[in-house]
């Protein structure tokens, strides 16, 4: 998506030698304007496909999966939860998601009420580095008896691989800009060499 590649340089900053910081409009301020040309881009990228439920992870796939959502007919997004809050006292799935970015583990839950058996669940996030995140919410999908309609994310880091380990496990995946390389502070997508 040509938009977002031009914003990431733009707005968008290397911390080190792998982190890309765009925390002016999706991961700490949020464009509302162009988060709704970025559902629109994936209503277009996964058209044709049945979706009765958006998944993401708590909280920055939250704002991208609700201004997907219209473009979906309003399939209810549902989030996983990194730490079970005290109103979660039903049944849950969880599964671990380890973060790149934090360096931590995490154990995802999301409340057996809110995913049903033989939904078709679309899965979106901000990024896919190792696909780690990816992973576990397909894994929560799977325990619940539904499928994985695909897997969205806003900005791929292709040199970690994520998406190439989603897509041998027969997942359709759309990054909807592709970074290849980050290298003396500057950001290198898919298209830039070749």
């Amino acid at each position: 998506m040509k938009a977002l590649k031009e914003k990431i340089r733009q707005e968008g900053s290397v911390i080190g030698t792998e982190i890309v910081k765009v925390d002016s409009f999706l991961n700490h301020q949020i464009d509302v304007e162009f988060l709704e040309e970025i559902g629109l881009e994936f209503s277009k990228r996964f058209s044709g496909v049945k979706v009765d439920r958006i998944m993401t992870v708590e909280a920055s796939g939250i704002a991208i999966a609700c201004l997907t959502a219209p473009y979906f007919g309003y399939p209810p997004v549902v989030f996983a939860k990194k730490a079970a809050p005290s109103t979660m006292n039903a049944g849950f799935y969880e599964a671990e998601a380890k973060s790149f970015t934090k360096g931590t583990v995490s154990v995802l839950k999301i409340a057996k009420d809110y995913i049903k058996e033989g939904e078709n669940v679309l899965i979106l996030d901000d990024f896919l580095a190792s696909g780690q995140a990816s992973l576990a919410m397909a894994d929560l999908i799977a325990q619940a008896g539904a499928h994985v309609a695909g897997v969205g994310a806003v900005i791929e880091k292709g040199y970690q691989g994520g998406s190439q380990l989603l897509r041998d496990m027969g997942f359709q995946v759309e990054s909807l800009a592709v970074i290849n390389e980050v290298c003396d502070g500057k950001i290198y997508f898919d298209s830039d060499r070749g």
